[in-house]
């Protein structure tokens, strides 16, 4: 592992609004978190996950204190920094948010879009290769109204991790999904991250899926209860 995190966040305050309507929404957060590992945070809802992780991802910019992420600085980051620092970034949400025109592999070929560097013939095969590995080689030309819950959520997977991300942000992945897809979606992210040495942070309320973190980050509140004991085996 580097000696630098992939993600540094230290006294990190957010807030929504502005004047009066102006709401604190995180608090002091500080969390860093290393390559290749494997955090999970969980809290209640409207507890500041999915705000955090939309900041970590630059989908939005950091207001106050320092947000590193593969040591670039996005607090206070213009739109140009913030677009450069998604291109380090997978992501995968609750709803896969597939684009129905387009076949599955289509739709993963989109994860490759912001790379210049990669000519269209391979943009293919690399996007046929990622579906294979996600168990859907023989789906390739299926459009998403053919596939399942758990097909759709594999497809938006590769999707994430075809263009070699750094770091994957997850939305509550499995939170559509039946128990055994839930699990076949988290064991195929961690394999693939491992292989990828890619660091993934993943928002869950689902229980059934802890188990497979390094680390379990609690937030409640906009602040973070618990920054991750190492989660014991069994």
């Amino acid at each position: 592992m580097s000696s630098q995190p992939v993600i540094s966040v230290k006294n990190l305050d957010h807030y929504f609004g502005h004047g009066q309507l102006r709401k604190q929404v995180l608090f002091d957060i500080n969390l860093d978190i290393n390559a290749g590992e494997i955090i999970i945070m969980t809290g209640p809802s409207g507890s500041g996950k999915t705000t955090l992780l939309t900041l970590v991802g630059g989908l939005r910019s950091a207001q106050s204190g320092s947000l590193q992420v593969l040591e670039q600085e996005l607090c206070g980051a213009n739109a140009a920094r913030l677009t450069q620092a998604r291109r380090s970034n997978g992501y995968i949400f609750q709803a896969h948010n597939l684009h129905g025109s387009l076949s599955a592999l289509q739709n993963v070929r989109m994860g490759l879009e912001l790379h210049k560097n990669i000519s269209q013939p391979e943009m293919k095969t690399r996007s046929a290769q990622m579906l294979e590995e996600v168990g859907l080689g023989e789906r390739l030309n299926y459009y998403p109204d053919d596939l399942s819950g758990g097909q759709k959520q594999r497809v938006a997977i590769a999707r994430a991790l075809v263009g070699r991300p750094k770091i994957v942000l997850a939305d509550e992945p499995t939170a559509a999904l039946d128990s055994k897809s839930g699990r076949d979606v988290v064991n195929l992210m961690q394999k693939l991250a491992k292989e990828q040495n890619c660091t993934i942070l993943l928002v869950t309320h689902d229980n059934r899926i802890l188990d497979i973190a390094d680390r379990i980050v609690y937030m409640e509140d906009g602040k973070l209860v618990n920054d991750g004991a190492v989660v014991a085996a069994g």
